[in-house]
Formats: structure tokens, C-alpha cells, sequence
């Protein structure tokens, strides 16, 4: 019997209280993780104004030295600009933005020549997009002062604490979401499987789960691939052989992007049935804002979800 799916008269307060539950969280968890991201970033902001004598000379040999100050460089023009827009203007390969910003290195197999021109059109895109405005001292060719540095390496760390505090809390949320799934099986006297003992889907003993476990999929192609899912159950009283009740933790901090990931477990779920057929139970375990437009489109593909605020509904897929 359907969790949620099938109950279209319970979404709307649902979709209130998912909302103020993850505002709750958010208000308590989201400063913390801020103030930590900010206190890390004002050194790197720092270091790379240090690099190009406060973006006086911002050339490619200052990125060549420091290649991961480019996520830096990048934040501290007018409009800050995202790694693709940087990459359209400048016309440089992918690979070597990805690197340098992932990895803080540069790419290996480049020849040298075709990495300079790179590395220059870089270099040239940022100088001309710097922001004149926080950066004053740019057009009047002269050094900061020590305020007018502060002040901007305050700002720029501003706008990099964005871009790290947000996977810091996507991940605690995750991970908090994980830790009330695990808590619940336990208290309804299900074993977990440690990640450092054997996995197998097809072996899962009842009354077991694996947080981050992997599936072999088919692929159009016939190749199996691992599938990563965050939690496989095998309900107590399942017969041999039995597929697990997979759960994957959603969260979303506003209605603007749920709707771009609703196809990423529409896909997921199709191949799981694809490869062990039409009876596979597949549910989402969601807090924080998933609008009835999601929530519709899941539906119409046939997959479950357990709010949050409403864990026992977790009975409802047969656990």
C-alpha cells in the first residue's frame, strides 16, 4: 500500500511542514557553518590578492603559481562569475578550469605553450572583469590601503563562503537524514550491515540494511554498473531473494531546483525495475521544499516518498 503517493488530500500541509522543519534546521545549522566557511576563506582570498599584487598584476604566471586561487580570482569581478561563464569568455578547455578549481593543479598533459595561452586568456578575462568598484585602487594604478584591502578581501570571502558553506550544508543535511533513517530501523529491531562487512543485494538477510550501498544496474548497453543508493532495507519477514526497499534522503532548501533532480530518481528508479523488475520498491525520504508539482511528477512515475515530520510512515513500505 502507497505511503504518500496516493494521498494528494495530505501534500499541501505536508509541504508547510516539510518547509518549517527545514527552516528550522537551516536557522540553527546554516549561521555555524558560515561563520566556519568565512573564517577558512578570508586566508585564501588573502593569499591570491597576495599572488597578483592586489590584482595589479593578474597575469598567467600569478595563476600558474597558485592555479587554485582561480575560484578566488573568479568571485572578485563584476558580476562574479560562474566557472562556465569563465570558460565561455576566456574560450579554455573545461579540463583545465575543472582542474585547476578541484584540484588546485594544473593539467598534466598540456604542452607547456598551449597551457601559457591559457592560462593568459584566463588571466586576461578576470583583469578586465575585476570589480572596479571594490577594487578602487585598480584605475587610479596606485597600491590599497590597508582598509580598502580589508575591505574587499572581506567581501570576496563573503562571496566564497556562499559557494562553501552550501555543500557543507547540503552534506550535514544529508547526513542527519541518514542518521534518523538508521535510528529508526534500530529501534524497529533492524541489523544494520557495516560497510566494512561483505554487501550483496541479492543476499540481504531479513531484518538488515546497508546505508551507501551499491546495486549492479543493466545499462542500455547490457554493461552492469554500481548504483549508489542511500539505503537498501530487507524487511523483516521477506523471503529469500527478495529485493530490499531502496530509500534515497532528499533534501531541498527552495522550490526553485527540486524540480530539475525529480528526473534523476525518475531515471533511477526505471533502471532498477529495468534490471529486477516491475515489484522494486523505491521511496524518498524528503524534507524541506518539494512542491506539489514534484510531488505530482513522482507519483505519475510510480515512486513513494516519507516526509520527515512523518517518519513512521516508514511502516507503510512494508518495514
Amino acid at each position: 500500500m502507497p505511503a504518500n503517493r496516493d494521498k494528494p488530500d495530505r501534500w499541501k500541509d505536508d509541504i508547510a511542514r516539510s518547509v518549517d522543519l527545514y527552516n528550522e534546521w537551516f536557522m540553527e545549522f546554516a549561521p555555524t557553518a558560515f561563520r566556519e566557511a568565512r573564517t577558512a576563506t578570508s586566508g585564501r582570498v588573502a593569499d591570491a590578492l597576495a599572488a597578483t599584487s592586489d590584482l595589479r598584476r593578474l597575469a598567467a604566471g600569478a595563476l600558474q603559481a597558485q592555479p587554485g586561487s582561480l575560484t578566488t580570482l573568479r568571485l572578485a569581478t563584476a558580476p562574479p562569475l560562474a566557472s562556465d561563464r569563465l570558460i565561455g569568455l576566456a574560450e579554455v578547455p573545461r579540463s583545465i578550469v575543472n582542474r585547476m578549481e578541484r584540484q588546485a593543479a594544473l593539467p598534466q598533459r598540456m604542452a607547456a605553450a598551449d597551457l601559457q595561452v591559457n592560462l593568459t586568456k584566463l588571466a586576461a578575462v578576470l583583469t578586465r572583469l575585476a570589480d572596479r568598484d571594490l577594487f578602487a585602487w585598480l584605475d587610479e594604478d596606485r597600491m590599497p590601503t590597508e582598509a580598502e584591502r580589508e575591505r574587499a578581501i572581506a567581501v570576496v570571502s563573503d562571496r566564497l563562503s556562499g559557494a562553501t558553506a552550501n555543500p557543507v550544508i547540503r552534506n550535514a543535511q544529508e547526513r542527519r537524514q541518514l542518521q534518523l533513517i538508521e535510528r529508526w530501523l534500530v529501534e524497529h529491531e533492524y541489523r544494520e550491515i557495516q560497510p566494512e562487512q561483505r554487501f550483496a543485494v541479492d543476499e540481504m538477510e531479513a531484518g538488515t540494511f546497508r546505508k551507501r550501498a551499491s546495486i549492479p544496474v543493466n545499462q542500455q548497453s547490457g554493461r552492469l554498473v554500481n548504483m549508489p543508493v542511500d539505503v537498501a532495507v530487507m524487511p523483516v519477514g521477506a523471503g529469500k531473494r527478495e529485493f530490499p526497499v531502496v530509500i534515497e534522503a532528499k533534501s531541498a532548501g527552495d522550490f526553485a531546483n527540486v524540480n530539475k533532480r525529480r528526473k534523476e530518481e525518475a531515471a533511477k528508479f526505471s533502471q532498477l525495475r529495468d534490471t529486477y523488475g516491475r515489484g522494486v520498491r523505491y521511496a524518498l525520504f524528503l524534507c524541506g521544499y518539494f512542491d506539489s508539482g514534484y510531488l505530482g511528477y513522482e507519483a505519475a512515475e510510480g515512486i513513494d516518498w516519507v516526509w520527515e515530520h512523518r517518519s513512521d510512515d516508514l511502516v507503510e513500505l512494508g518495514l
